[in-house]
């Protein structure tokens, strides 16, 4: 057999733990897959920022993208090189650039998730330009902000319609405080969002190709904080829901790296109330414990694609999931249908065979990978780019803290299963 190397490029911006374990993981991997009749060798490579030729070939097999949502360079690259070269990129770039938290909450009503009531209202103030003084005394009609919240009801939560987790959203009580956080949103698009009211459960499920991880959630908690550590938070069903869940949504807009948050609502019903997420947390300083699950996942979805030559579905169909949604199914049967039409365009079974066959001993190496002092240094980076002089020790062993309890609760399942290889969860590590 001849052996072929494949490049898997890291597109970039401020992330610095995730990629340098991925980068050493993988050269400890020694990976050489059988493929036809070649050997496939992997290796990586940090993406630049430079002018190219649109017709230039790419030299990479699949892109793992962090900037496509806000870098307008490296996006127009990252169509170029999917359109020209085939390359496999961790999510639709064009869905990625033009699927709205708008967009997205529309979708998933149709499809009868159980989104909260949702109300788009125009924007407080606009700017200039001369078409919209004559659109605005044509059409724009006066309207009552507090009878809009009235039929949503309080308490309502006011949110960008494009986005904003650190600005702009705020919880409404009230008609004063309605109207005072409408006067400071300015130029912005809002939504008016029906509060999930009470909830007894917040969590994030975080979606790697097929693989999906369910972690408790509190925003309200310091960042490095919000990612809470349980092992009994949600039982089997309530998992299982979850995880149909997010393979809904992520595989309706070809997202395969994307989060989705939701509420557990009074009758025990998960509310989705935010999932165009398709840059999530991928930081050690927020996922800590949870943060070695991300890098296994990432590293095993990716090497799939590689090696596989797993093609990039360029365009949405969407018609497979209204075909599910016209026939009236109960909403458990038909989140599973939307579930399995995700399952089967991420090959999920495929997915599963491969990394049995040879990935089997990524669990042992990132193990060990995650107690080295090599570890610890790439955490300490992270940490003193985000964290005051004075605190960066006392985070750095807070985290590597968390880090090694993964360890030792990844080891005890994997021993409690005989072996077995599949990723380490708390729900698993319970059960």
């Amino acid at each position: 057999m001849s052996v072929t190397q494949r490049v898997i490029g890291l597109s970039l911006g401020a992330d610095l733990c995730w990629p340098a374990c991925y980068e050493a993981i993988l050269e400890r991997l020694r990976l050489r897959v059988p493929q036809g009749q070649d050997l496939v060798e992997l290796a990586t490579e940090r993406v630049t920022v430079e002018p190219f030729n649109l017709r230039q070939p790419c030299k990479y097999s699949v892109v793992l993208d962090r900037l496509t949502h806000w870098f307008h360079t490296s996006r127009e690259w990252i169509k170029k090189i999917v359109i020209m070269d085939g390359v496999y990129v961790l999510n639709n770039p064009w869905a990625l650039q033009s699927m709205e938290k708008h967009t997205s909450y529309a979708a998933m009503m149709h499809l009868g998730l159980p989104v909260p009531e949702t109300w788009l209202v125009p924007p407080k103030e606009y700017l200039p330009s001369d078409d919209l003084a004559p659109t605005l005394s044509r059409y724009a009609q006066l309207f009552d902000l507090p009878g809009v919240a009235d039929k949503i009801g309080y308490p309502l939560f006011m949110k960008p319609y494009d986005g904003g987790a650190w600005v702009g959203v705020e919880r409404i009580d009230g008609p004063e405080e309605l109207l005072a956080a409408y006067e400071k949103s300015g130029s912005r698009v809002m939504h008016l969002q029906q509060a999930v009211n009470p909830h007894d459960l917040f969590v994030r499920a975080l979606g790697v190709g097929p693989q999906i991880n369910i972690m408790p959630y509190d925003p309200g908690a310091p960042l490095h904080d919000r990612y809470r550590v349980a092992f009994n938070a949600l039982d089997a069903d309530e998992w299982s829901v979850m995880t149909d869940m997010a393979l809904t949504i992520n595989g309706f807009f070809g997202w395969d790296f994307n989060s989705c948050e939701a509420l557990r609502n009074a009758e025990g019903v998960f509310q989705p109330i935010d999932f165009a997420n398709a840059c999530p947390d991928a930081q050690v300083t927020s996922l800590h414990y949870y943060f070695p699950w991300l890098v296994k996942s990432l590293l095993r979805w990716s090497i799939f694609c590689a090696v596989t030559g797993r093609r990039m579905r360029q365009t949405l169909d969407w018609e497979p999931f209204y075909e599910v949604a016209a026939r009236d199914l109960p909403y458990r049967e038909r989140l599973a249908a939307y579930a399995d039409i995700t399952r089967e365009r991420m090959e999920a079974d495929r997915f599963a065979e491969f990394c049995e066959t040879h990935l089997g001993h990524l669990d042992e190496v990132a193990w060990e990978f995650f107690g080295t002092e090599e570890c610890k240094q790439i955490i300490r980076a992270k940490v003193e780019s985000m964290f005051p002089a004075h605190e960066v020790d006392e985070f750095t062993e807070h985290f590597w803290g968390l880090i090694q309890f993964w360890r030792k609760t990844d080891l005890e399942a994997r021993q409690h299963s005989g072996g077995a290889k599949a990723p380490a969860t708390p729900e698993k590590v319970e059960s």
